[in-house]
């Protein structure tokens, strides 16, 4: 069975209404990035930052997977397939897929701020003053800004091994997610999904200049 490995960025999951992780002005959701997804902005204002992500996490339980999402389940029935997401949000999992890894960490989880990391399921808001049962305060499970991807050696031992690989609604330009096609065996058949797309078509990179669900369904047809 061939393996399919899936890199998908922020704009799988804009259609169904998750707004985009920085807008044009480089704001998120109005606030400054270093405020909100930053190990400095958690220490100087928690409240904050914890109120942000709890609105997040709310906004998300608001939305359902989209086509391109539900499209990728069913290259399941004929394919192995693994996600890498950029995103934090669960559409992927909701939609049905079943081996997903999430670079960035994951709104539905939290982990408590000791050395040793605990990693919890959590649906609800989190609050200054709720710990893990080693008493350390529990903050998102989100990859901040400056802090190591602990997923990545992951995500490279996946795509080394990959038959084929489709990019779905991110510029791969983002370090350190934008070097993972480097470790895909030479001459992987790439299929780049984007509205903007940044790269060239080769002998084995194939465009679709389109929004991810018309694209993802263009390329499972194809697949399939």
């Amino acid at each position: 069975m061939k393996h399919i490995t899936i890199l998908s960025g922020a704009g799988v999951s804009a259609e169904s209404g998750v707004k985009t992780f920085r807008d044009h002005d480089g704001l998120w959701e109005g606030h400054n990035v270093m405020q909100v997804a930053t190990p400095e902005g958690f220490r100087e204002n928690p409240d904050l930052v914890l109120d942000f992500y709890n609105k997040r996490r709310q906004q998300l339980k608001q939305v359902e997977p989209n086509l391109a999402h539900r499209r990728l389940v069913d290259l399941e029935k004929q394919y192995k397939v693994d996600i890498i997401t950029q995103n934090v949000d669960d559409l992927h999992e909701k939609a049905g897929s079943q081996n997903v890894t999430h670079l960035h960490g994951e709104l539905m989880k939290v982990e408590c701020t000791g050395q040793e990391k605990q990693i919890l399921d959590w649906e609800e808001d989190i609050n200054v003053g709720d710990t893990c049962d080693r008493n350390h305060q529990l903050r998102p499970h989100v990859v901040w800004f400056g802090e190591a991807v602990p997923m990545m050696d992951k995500a490279m031992e996946i795509i080394s091994q990959t038959d084929i690989i489709i990019i779905i609604g991110t510029s791969m330009q983002v370090y350190p997610a934008a070097g993972l096609i480097d470790f895909a065996p030479e001459h992987t058949p790439i299929y780049f999904i984007d509205p903007q797309p940044n790269i060239s078509p080769s002998a084995d990179i194939k465009i679709y200049s389109e929004n991810a669900s018309s694209g993802v369904d263009k390329v499972v047809s194809e697949l399939l």
